[in-house]
């Protein structure tokens, strides 16, 4: 038996065991089902690994997903982003895959309802939970007699050596960075409190707090946001954090700010006790726990997204000149690595995780790089089908000079945030691997240079960009774009380009990706992404018109361009775009690379 087929086998056994003792757990309290979110108290995408639970129980890695444990079924409720990688990771350990039909649904609910009788105990900890999931699970459930309990935490009593809070430094951006001052930024909240008839406001969200306060961490992986909550009221703000998280003259900052700063834990004790007669919360960023923990006092709860993620979205002229000079620190990092891994694959072993390392160190090379923005995707081969992969040493390809590389990455830098997909060819490349690329740069093109009345959705740009896709009847099941926070979250909201009816308008100085793809399930798959900035285009008797600037600055590779799927107007795109690259981006290389970079952006 090999060291990899030990692990494997060790690794279903501790899943299995770990399995064995929740269900333990709910036999010794009465409870018929046990829900576990990916989450933790503050709703966060990305988890500090004290909050990894889904992935402590089960070996599923995925950033999206939900365990449902009974006593004679476990399992995931993912979406289609995690088919193949969690059917992959859950063999053998107790859990079964269940694909969701709408992504980020409480499916499993409804199949709670049909599975078990009326009197069943469905229990779930409330502080991994969203207000919204849970509401979801009680409007299903409740009506059909079961009991629901939000406050039963199952895996604490039996995760030996849990991780701890992670306890490094945060520190403040300074106004000359972000564009607006804190003092700013709180009396731009306090006037979306009192139109939505708000005294006070609790935030739980990391994101919007950093944003709030100009606050950084390294609480969270690839995400600059420190654990802490904040309450806002006409007469105060207070800041909730781990007590030494700030330095002495930072803490003194936040005071002159308005500012004041408690401790972490003492925002449990404090909501409590609250008391005002209105207060806002975002149902999707805040967990059960913090909801439940409301007072009666408080007559009214208003449940609206955090004022703060829409002002956080339309990024100002400093931010927006930052993220310029951003993307060409990053571009030199990425035509360095292109040009390394074309030269070093006929050379070295290389393998999927030894080049996101190999981008990571190019990107660290730069002014101003603080990690990556999230974990690198490569995926060669059909491993480039699942478009969120992430290499293991277990899952880790050796490349060699044939088929398609797919590389999805991104950086944080302290003056931007960014996320890039190129797919290029590593030689002896099919026809129909050529047609692919083709129609999804069709799509990327007709995305980027869309024209649109002011007022437009998201939805409407994903259709956009997805035509040139449809009309070879191919499709992709994720997203066309999502907003992008500088230097924060790589994912941000509250606008997206998906197929869903979401009611958030395009506005001027959004920054947004457009990433169609195509995935040929154990063949390979194709993206190809860039960040682009929303503004103001022209006028006319019909009203006002935006279109898009693109941001990213990497060239797109032609050698897999099929010309005779291109329109004119998409190759004139590709070449100007190219040129652009390169006009932008040579001045910061070596002759060698320069030449290197001109070969690449040749027009076709």
């Amino acid at each position: 038996m090999t060291n990899l087929q030990y692990r494997l086998i060790y690794n279903d056994m501790v899943h299995l065991d770990r399995l064995k003792k929740i269900r333990s757990l709910m036999h010794e309290q009465g409870i018929d089902a046990y829900i576990i979110p990916s989450s933790d108290p503050h709703i966060s995408e990305y988890l500090p690994d004290r909050y990894k639970c889904i992935e402590w129980t089960s070996g599923f890695t995925g950033s999206a997903g939900t365990l449902i444990i009974t006593h004679d079924f476990a399992g995931l409720w993912t979406d289609g982003r995690y088919f193949v990688q969690a059917t992959e990771q859950l063999a053998g350990t107790g859990f079964e895959l269940v694909k969701l039909r709408t992504q980020g649904s409480a499916e499993y609910a409804e199949w709670l309802g049909e599975k078990l009788h009326a009197g069943s105990c469905v229990a779930f900890d409330g502080n991994l939970a969203s207000l919204l999931v849970a509401q979801s699970v009680n409007n299903t459930l409740q009506p059909l007699g079961f009991v629901i309990n939000g406050h039963v935490d199952l895996l604490d009593p039996i995760w030996e050596n849990r991780p701890e809070l992670p306890q490094v430094k945060a520190f403040l951006l300074d106004e000359k960075t972000t564009g607006q001052s804190t003092e700013s930024k709180i009396a731009d909240v306090r006037k979306l409190l009192v139109k939505n008839r708000a005294e006070s406001h609790f935030i739980s969200s990391l994101d919007d707090i950093a944003w709030l306060l100009n606050i950084r961490g390294q609480d969270v992986p690839c995400n600059p946001v420190v654990l802490s909550f904040v309450y806002v009221s006409a007469e105060e703000v207070i800041l909730f954090i781990a007590p030494d998280k700030l330095s002495a003259p930072d803490i003194d900052t936040l005071n002159k700010q308005g500012v004041k700063v408690a401790t972490y834990n003492e925002a449990f004790s404090f909501i409590k006790s609250i008391n005002t007669t209105s207060i806002l919360i975002d149902p999707k960023r805040t967990c059960f726990a913090i909801y439940d923990s409301i007072p009666v006092v408080v007559n009214t709860i208003i449940e609206k997204t955090n004022p703060s993620t829409s002002l956080k979205a339309i990024k100002n002229e400093t931010e927006i000149a930052h993220i310029r000079q951003t993307m060409v620190k990053d571009g030199v990092a990425l035509t360095k690595f292109f040009k390394w891994l074309e030269e070093s694959i006929h050379t070295e072993a290389l393998s999927e995780i030894s080049i996101a390392e190999k981008l990571e160190g190019f990107r660290a090379e730069q002014d101003g790089f603080v990690d990556i923005s999230f974990n690198t995707i490569a995926g060669y081969l059909d491993h480039g089908a699942l478009p969120h992969y992430h290499a293991t040493p277990e899952s880790n390809y050796t490349l060699k000079p044939e088929g398609l590389l797919l590389v999805d990455s991104g950086g944080q830098y302290k003056t931007g945030t960014t996320d890039i997909t190129r797919v290029v060819s590593l030689g002896n490349i099919s026809q129909e691997e050529q047609d692919d690329y083709t129609i999804v740069l069709k799509g990327t093109i007709e995305g980027s240079q869309a024209i649109y009345p002011v007022g437009s959705k998201g939805y409407q740009i994903d259709a956009i960009t997805r035509r040139p896709i449809w009309a070879t009847l191919r499709n992709y099941g994720h997203g066309t774009g999502h907003g992008i926070g500088f230097f924060l979250n790589v994912h941000e909201g509250p606008h997206v380009f998906n197929p869903t009816n979401v009611d958030i308008a395009i506005e001027e100085g959004m920054i947004t990706s457009i990433e169609p793809g195509l995935y040929r399930e154990g063949k390979h798959g194709i993206r190809i992404e860039n960040l682009v900035l929303s503004k103001k285009y022209d006028s006319s008797i019909f009203g006002d018109f935006m279109d898009f600037e693109t941001l990213t600055i990497c060239y797109i590779d032609t050698d897999l361009v099929n010309k005779a799927l291109l329109e004119k107007t998409h190759i004139d795109w590709l070449n100007n775009y190219n040129q652009w690259v390169f006009d932008q981006l040579s001045p910061q290389l070596t002759e060698v690379e320069a030449a290197w970079l001109a070969k690449k952006t040749q027009a076709i």
